[in-house]
């Protein structure tokens, strides 16, 4: 507990420096932004910004792309209660009671259960965070290849379980973006493969290029394809942010509810706040009615407040494996992997010990973050309802530009422009098909570091598989993952799964 605090005391004596504050306010400002912007998310933010960290010291880069990611959490709720038209994913489910609440004329009760749902799971996010960093890196450091190679596994098989829509489709999804993260130089032997004597693919096909055609380009093309429509906006004022004491009764056991079981499912493999969401709002559903409440789906302040609780207690446990195992927990998590890569930090348990500055800073400026997001949810709700007036015609062209000048500055390579526009294509025939990307890119960054840690295994076993079932972290983990792979395919799990995952 004594190291505990004095780690804290280091990191908050870090982010409370001038300049990372800034960050920290830029990142969360301009997260709130994108999550109230529908179409856009935290992985288009990051992926465009991911180019200019390059100017910027490892801490304030980092805390600046969290705050972008929790940020968004926030601010796709505040559409999603006002318009019915969530700015996130992990919002969907909020809009179904949220809107309900806001056509009652009590908008601001229901923002105010998203801010203070928001801000409670976040800290207790964060606390969880803080006291498992330690014991984590303390076990990461008994991982070798083969136990990396085996968390592997078990994380892209528990990305299938945690995939929204069909198996079939996520498996698929997995398996391209294994096959893309082969493309290049093989870094045991030196030679080049599925390069298509391309120069261009010698170093494999950038990361950013890829997640900005899939996550930019391709949302925009869907946009484009669709008619414009008229959105609907609430004329009368938001007022009465408080909500009545019988309310607050009401909300905190699912706010606790909510945090509890979005700080697990957010550490796991492809989980994070979209499921957390979604279960929370299932076990919501389940729970015995008091005799003042309305139905959930109808306008209860629950519908509100626990998911809300727990798309932002997933996101900010997603932060555990891949700051202690290197391990990126979802797309976005992907990204702040390539971000510590740019400066030449290489994620995984040593962080901690060789860069406690960065490691301490990130996670307490995780706490001022969410101070700083309670104070920009409630007073400005009126200008992030505006922004959904810009013209969408105005709006793309500046992001398709954004992300062409994002990936050039990174390469100095008009080929990687070549390859967003190609990706971004992509990206919509797999949204028109309904298969999820996450999975792809979950494949693509774990993909390559899954051959490596194999191949160093066999080269120290002398190519003996049996070191996988030799050493007990490896072994426990493959048969884990084997029994998640049963569990897959077994008839029943599907049905349950698609209910986990229904709106209604």
């Amino acid at each position: 507990m004594e190291d505990l605090i004095q780690h804290l005391a280091l990191g908050f004596g870090v982010a409370f420096s001038l300049q990372n504050l800034a960050y920290a306010f830029f990142g969360c400002l301009l997260g709130t932004m994108i999550g109230v912007l529908p179409g856009l998310g935290p992985l288009t933010a990051i992926a465009m910004l991911l180019p200019a960290t390059y100017a910027l010291p490892p801490v304030a880069a980092l805390i600046m792309l969290a705050g972008i990611y929790y940020g968004a959490q926030y601010g796709g709720s505040t559409t999603a209660i006002l318009v019915n038209l969530p700015g996130e994913v992990s919002s969907i489910v909020t809009a179904l009671d949220g809107y309900q609440i806001a056509r009652k004329g009590r908008a601001g009760h229901a923002l105010a259960a998203a801010a203070i749902g928001s801000f409670f799971a976040g800290c207790i996010g964060t606390l969880v965070l803080a006291a498992f960093a330690a014991p984590l890196t303390k076990l990461a450091f008994l991982f070798g290849p083969s136990e990396y190679f085996a968390l592997m596994v078990f994380g892209l098989i528990g990305a299938v379980v945690l995939a929204s829509g069909s198996l079939l489709k996520a498996i698929a999804m997995i398996v391209l973006g294994l096959l893309i993260g082969i493309v290049g130089t093989d870094a045991i032997s030196g030679s080049t493969r599925y390069t298509f004597d391309l120069p261009e693919l010698a170093d494999g096909i950038s990361f950013i290029a890829i997640a900005m055609g899939f996550f930019g380009y391709g949302e925009i093309i869907q946009n484009l394809s669709r008619h414009e429509e008229k959105r609907e906006l609430l004329t009368r004022k938001v007022s009465g942010l408080f909500p009545g004491w019988g309310e607050i009764k009401r909300m905190f056991p699912a706010v606790c509810r909510g945090t509890t079981l979005g700080s697990i499912l957010g550490i796991l493999p492809g989980g994070g706040a979209v499921l957390s969401s979604f279960a929370s709002y299932s076990i919501e559903k389940k729970i015995k009615l008091r005799p003042d409440e309305v139905p959930l789906g109808q306008g209860n302040i629950r519908g509100v407040a626990a998911p809300e609780s727990a798309n932002n207690a997933g996101s900010q446990s997603s932060f555990i494996p891949m700051l202690t195992l290197g391990i990126p927990a979802n797309p976005v998590m992907a990204l702040m992997v390539g971000a510590m890569m740019i400066h030449n930090i290489q994620p995984g348990p040593q962080v901690m010990t060789g860069n406690p500055e960065l490691f301490w800073g990130l996670i307490a400026s995780m706490w001022i973050g969410n101070a700083m997001l309670l104070v920009l949810n409630l007073p400005l709700v009126g200008v992030w309802v505006k922004l959904l007036t810009v013209p969408y015609r105005w709006l793309f062209p500046a992001i398709v530009l954004f992300c062409a000048i994002g990936v050039y500055a990174t390469s100095n390579s008009v080929w990687d422009v070549w390859m967003i526009g190609l990706f971004g294509i992509l990206g919509y025939v797999f949204i028109k098909l309904g298969a999820e990307t996450a999975p792809l890119m979950l494949g693509l960054i774990l993909g390559p570091m899954m051959e490596e840690n194999l191949r160093r295994a066999l080269l120290l076993s002398r190519g003996d598989w049996g070191i996988f079932a030799q050493r007990p972290i490896s072994a426990g983990l493959l048969i884990a993952a084997a029994l998640l792979l049963v569990i897959v395919l077994a008839p029943g799990f599907r049905k349950r799964r698609e209910e986990a995952f229904a709106e209604d």
